[in-house]
């Protein structure tokens, strides 16, 4: 298999030892593997150094002739720089007397101001001490200072335009608000003849008021036009309301009106006039000075890049002539480092390949090839001794993996024993177990069998007696029969209730022992199965003063294996009986099972008595350990507890325990038994007594 790192590589065909070139080559490298390894390469480092020196005198004397074609480069950028903050500085000016000029504040007014002194600071400060910008300082001042005249000409304006919207269109605007609710109140009722003229006319009112504001603040035409429509509107409802008017305070109030509307319309007149007048004035001074700006600023970036490219120019040629230069050393520089590189490489790399194929012969188990270059004294040599050491070393371990061979074939016809020996201890132990069940429920059923046969022949003495007295002749006395009657009724119900019981328990039995003998799979309801077994093992709890508390709820189903849940239930009682508690200790055993999500089951089995030690603990699910083997312990019946529960129904098994604390075992498992977990995986005779741990002891 091509993978394999114990496979043997190809080497490459090797030269003859009467190749000139190889003898050379091998007397070169000969010689100069006399140089320990660290030398070699340091060689290779000092051949470096040399040519880093060379290369930076060479740098060094081209420096002075580049740092004066940088200097005029730096020198042109850093003019750049004052141009871009100029032209940046007069551009967010421009921004700031728009914003200013849609909604005027202090803040920005102020901004305004404050951006206005910087770039005057930038022009008479950074412009007029840089060398290439002092002769055009003047012609950007002058442009500059225009750009600044029309903004305080703006300002003016924009006062009139605030006073005349404040005076001539808001004033009007709230008189009429007032007059709308005069007009309103004297009406005084819905259903008058001036109402629907009356709202037509407000909701215009409202609508131009809306679209007044929306002109003025974004001097958008549409809102102009939209105003304008409504302001008609009003002017041409107040005749037809005053011809409807019902009384003088609504003629009066609807004659205000009318003025207030004309009113109203002159001052939208002025107000578009004058917001023109701004527009104009805002594109010919303050833009068009501003544009003005630009151009000059793009004129001298014209002329800084002419005078950048002559120094670049200067610049490339310079580092063009030093780069030759150092090509030319570089090249020859590095010839001579590549062939000492080769040389010292060859000292390295043969004898390392005489090493890896010594190794691959080694992991090929082609032991009788001697490793070469065992004699050299360097660093290499060393590693082929070392490479010698480890031939000798597989060549004893082979000697010794056979040994052990042998040895193994010996120990595993022992371990076939054990496993038959095995095998018959865990039969024994299942045996013993159904055994004791057997005798149990036995001496269980003798006592409702043994009750209902005295009663039977007590019944049966008794209808004698009465047979006797009615063949007598005797006269019958009526409370001789209602005697004879009581006594039979109660017979009959004693009878009823002790052959009840013993059937029950036989029934019981009846199914466990099936279960137990035929390990079948199918559906059982987890809450019956558990009183089944309990029944069956009251028997053996009755030797101790145990109380036993179950907590299964109805028509909690499995579809698994019901003699092994028995199997299960009955050793886990049998050790709690046997190890929880000591002699004539009283204590309870609890038994809950409840669904765990969708899919599994969480059984939990728990006794109040004494608990395991850590120690026992990490060793009570092993096979044959057990703390009571002078008492005749297996130890076997948890570790078939666990297979049961891992194996066969693919759960898991959790022990949690201390001493003094108890015992408490936690099942998981799923409601339906996956296929693959029958008797293949953990079969009835033993035959897989060794599973993997998958349970957790704390």
């Amino acid at each position: 298999m091509s993978g394999d790192p114990t496979a043997p590589t190809t080497p490459l065909p090797a030269r003859t030892a009467s190749d000139p070139i190889e003898k050379g080559r091998s007397g070169i490298v000969g010689l100069v593997r006399a140089i320990p390894i660290r030398w070699r390469i340091l060689s290779i480092a000092a051949l470096n150094s040399a040519v880093v020196l060379v290369l930076a005198g060479l740098i060094w004397s081209g420096a002075n002739v580049l740092r004066s074609a940088w200097e005029d480069v730096r020198q042109v950028r850093e003019s750049d720089k004052i141009l871009a903050v100029l032209e940046s500085e007069t551009g967010r000016l421009q921004n700031l007397i728009h914003r200013y000029i849609n909604q005027p504040s202090p803040e920005q007014f102020a901004e305004i101001l404050l951006l206005r002194e910087a770039v005057l600071g930038t022009l008479s400060t950074r412009a007029s001490t840089d060398p290439m910008l002092s002769g055009s300082v003047d012609e950007l001042e002058r442009v500059t200072e225009r750009f600044l005249n029309g903004f305080g000409e703006l300002r003016v304006l924009q006062s009139k335009i605030t006073k005349t919207y404040e005076e001539e269109v808001l004033k009007p605007a709230r008189e009429m608000a007032g007059l709308y609710s005069v007009i309103e109140g004297a009406t005084g009722r819905r259903d008058a003849a001036i109402w629907p003229s009356l709202e037509k006319s407000r909701e215009a009112f409202t609508a131009m008021l809306v679209a007044a504001n929306a002109y003025y603040l974004s001097q958008a035409s549409a809102s102009a036009d939209e105003a304008r429509r409504n302001t008609e509107v009003i002017e041409r409802t107040v005749p037809v309301m005053i011809n409807l008017a019902d009384n003088d305070l609504q003629r009066m109030a609807l004659d205000k009106l009318k003025s207030r509307a004309a009113a109203l319309r002159n001052g939208m007149t002025n107000l578009s006039q004058q917001l023109v007048a701004r527009t104009n004035l805002l594109r010919n001074s303050v833009d068009a000075s501003q544009a003005e700006t630009i151009g000059a600023i793009d004129a001298l970036s014209v002329k800084m890049r002419q005078r950048e490219q002559q120094a670049q120019t200067t610049f490339d040629h310079t580092l063009t002539d030093i780069s030759r230069k150092v090509l030319l050393i570089a090249v020859i520089f590095l010839g001579v480092i590549v062939t000492a590189g080769i040389i010292i490489a060859l000292s390295i790399r043969m004898p390392l390949r005489q090493i890896v194929v010594a190794m691959h012969a080694i992991m090929s188990g082609d032991l009788d090839r001697r490793v070469q270059g065992t004699e050299a004294r360097d660093e290499i040599g060393s590693m082929a001794r070392a490479v010698e050491v480890f031939r000798k070393n597989a060549i004893a371990k082979r000697q010794a993996d056979d040994d052990l061979r042998a040895s193994k074939e010996k120990a595993e016809a022992a371990l076939i024993e054990l496993s038959e020996a095995q095998k018959n201890l865990i039969d024994s132990e299942r045996l013993a177990a159904l055994g004791g069940l057997v005798a149990g429920v036995a001496h269980e059923v003798n006592n409702p069998i043994g009750i209902s046969l005295t009663v039977a022949s007590s019944l049966a003495r008794r209808a004698d007696r009465f047979e006797s007295d009615l063949k007598s002749g005797a006269p019958l006395r009526r409370s001789q029969l209602e005697e004879f009657v009581a006594a039979g009724r109660d017979a009959a119900r004693q009878l009823v209730a002790n052959l009840l019981r013993a059937g029950e328990l036989i029934q019981s039995f009846k199914q466990v022992a099936v279960d137990r003998s035929h390990a079948e799979r199918r559906e059982f309801n987890l809450d019956e199965a558990t009183g089944q077994i309990i029944a069956s093992l009251r028997p053996v709890l009755k030797k101790a003063p145990i109380t036993v508390a179950v907590d299964v709820p109805e028509g909690l189903t499995i579809d698994g294996y019901p003699g092994s849940y028995g199997q299960i239930l009955t050793n886990l009682f049998l050790n709690a009986a046997n190890h929880a508690f000591l002699p004539g200790q009283s204590g309870t055993i609890a038994i809950t099972a409840k669904p765990q999500g969708e899919d599994d089951i969480e059984v939990v089995f728990a006794d109040n008595g004494t608990g395991m030690t850590p120690d026992v603990q990490r060793q009570a699910f092993d096979p044959f350990f057990t703390t009571r083997r002078s008492d005749g312990g297996t130890g076997l019946g948890l570790h078939i507890v666990h297979n049961l529960v891992t194996q066969q129904f693919n759960g898991r098994m959790m022990l949690e325990s201390g001493p003094g604390q108890g015992t408490t075992f936690r099942i998981i498992m799923p409601r339906t038994v996956s296929r693959g977990a029958s008797e293949t995986d953990f079969k009835s005779d033993g035959s897989n007594p060794w599973p993997t741990r998958t349970m957790s002891s704390t």
